[in-house]
């Protein structure tokens, strides 16, 4: 991020290194509560490097690296993509929200809270810090939605009160691929898991495919006719 270019669009990871250095100054008291939240909503609100250099301007910045620019396609090169120092460690939406989506790079261990919020964390496009990531969700009368990438190992442990807690994403991965342990609660609110495809994967295959529309479910030997598999959201979101 720089304050050169003012009108220069900002991407997922200048907003991302903007959301942690907010973070840390959360954890210092160098911000209040309401403060943060505030300025974590435009933080990923702002759409160029203008309107994201004020909201930091006034604190220390950290030093935690960015993510690289080119993550690996998801399926080939997933050693690629285990290394390295986490860009971000958790997420709170009180009455808000948070996102961490794009090359980011994902810890052992992920802790997302959501009161009367909502949190998505998407891993598709992510690094691995290593090649096991928990992720702890916490959800009260708030949501938290977790992207997984398709070829990941999924375990689902987390459970529901009053709420839901989604298992449907668990199974088996490919070799190599990370394996994503989702734990934790919902009270009075939702945590989804699900799998997706990286959309520019999701159009290569239908182009093999040659719109027939039929998918392979890996975990259970079935075909499904007309694009539909119960495992996986082929949306293009």
């Amino acid at each position: 991020m720089t304050d050169d270019l003012p009108e220069m669009r900002a991407s997922d990871t200048d907003r991302e290194r903007v959301a942690e250095v907010l973070r840390e100054a959360v954890a210092e008291g160098r911000l209040d509560m309401e403060e943060f939240q505030e300025r974590l909503d435009s933080a990923y609100a702002a759409r160029t490097q203008g309107e994201l250099a004020p909201l930091v301007r006034d604190l220390p910045r950290t030093t935690a690296p960015a993510a690289p620019a080119e993550p690996a396609r998801a399926g080939r090169g997933w050693a690629d993509r285990f290394g390295g120092s986490a860009t971000s460690r958790g997420g709170v939406a009180i009455m808000g929200g948070f996102v961490r989506k794009g090359p980011w790079t994902a810890p052992r261990r992920f802790t997302g809270f959501a009161f009367w919020g909502g949190g998505e964390i998407d891993l598709r496009e992510a690094y691995f810090e290593d090649r096991e990531v928990e992720i702890r969700c916490f959800a009260i009368m708030g949501g938290i939605n977790v992207i997984v990438p398709d070829e990941a190992e999924v375990d689902v442990r987390g459970i529901g009160v009053m709420g839901g807690f989604d298992h449907s994403a668990a199974g088996r991965g490919e070799p190599g691929a990370p394996r994503v342990v989702v734990s934790g609660f919902a009270f009075w609110g939702g945590v989804g898991v699900e799998r997706k495809r990286r959309r520019e994967e999701r159009r290569e295959r239908k182009r093999l495919e040659g719109g027939h529309g039929h998918t392979y479910d890996r975990g259970h030997g079935h075909t499904y006719g007309h694009g539909h598999d119960r495992r996986r959201d082929d949306r293009d979101d």
